[in-house]
């Protein structure tokens, strides 16, 4: 079973898949402030449901963002957490490719960067880019958070509700390829920039472990 997490935004989901990346559970929530105190509990629930626990798992896939800088450490802290403790492989995916991989009719994915800024990767995009929030409003056909739609006038987006999922069958297709996944001491959040009040970003490498 793979364990899958999806933290980029306030639209935080998990799910648990097979080998082959079917999904077997999963769950989704929108969390401003609590999210290292309910992602755990939420992941558990999902495995409880699926008649499932923890020592199933055999192997974990994170996303990586770009996005919320609080809720990429937790996201990420808990997987490797997971993943260390078990000695299981764990893989990171893009997550805005994540969004759009789960809402194949959706054009773009957008995160936030900022107060007024975004970042947003295009279906046939080579990666995201961070876009002002004047060059958003009106904006369709978007995945983006609820509260990121709202106070960017984004019209009828549609929040990242089945990330997680999606998280799980991109996860699957690498290891597939990979099965050692990625070195648990290397992985990192895709943040693009530093969090905010941080300017240059220092040479040493973010230990997480």
């Amino acid at each position: 079973m793979i364990l899958a997490i999806e933290s980029a935004s306030t639209d935080l989901s998990v799910a648990v898949a097979g080998p082959d990346g079917a999904t077997l559970g999963s769950d989704a929530w929108s969390s401003d402030h609590r999210q290292a105190h309910e992602l755990l509990p939420r992941l558990l629930d999902v495995l409880n449901r699926a008649g499932l626990t923890l020592a199933d798992t055999r192997a974990v896939a994170v996303g990586l963002g770009p996005g919320s800088f609080t809720g990429l450490r937790v996201g990420l802290s808990v997987a490797k957490g997971i993943a260390f403790a078990m000695k299981l492989p764990i893989v990171g995916v893009p997550s805005l490719r994540a969004w759009l991989a789960a809402e194949p009719d959706r054009a773009v994915a957008v995160a936030r960067a900022g107060a007024a800024e975004a970042y947003l990767l295009a279906r046939d995009g080579e990666g995201p880019i961070v876009v002002e929030r004047a060059g958003l409003a009106g904006l369709r056909g978007a995945i983006a958070a609820r509260e990121l739609a709202s106070d960017f006038a984004l019209l009828d987006a549609r929040p990242p509700d089945r990330a997680a999922a999606a998280v799980a069958r991109l996860g699957a297709q690498r290891l597939a390829e990979e099965p050692a996944g990625d070195d648990l001491e290397r992985l990192e959040p895709s943040y693009l920039r530093g969090p905010r009040g941080i300017g240059t970003a220092g040479k040493e490498a973010i230990q997480w472990l």
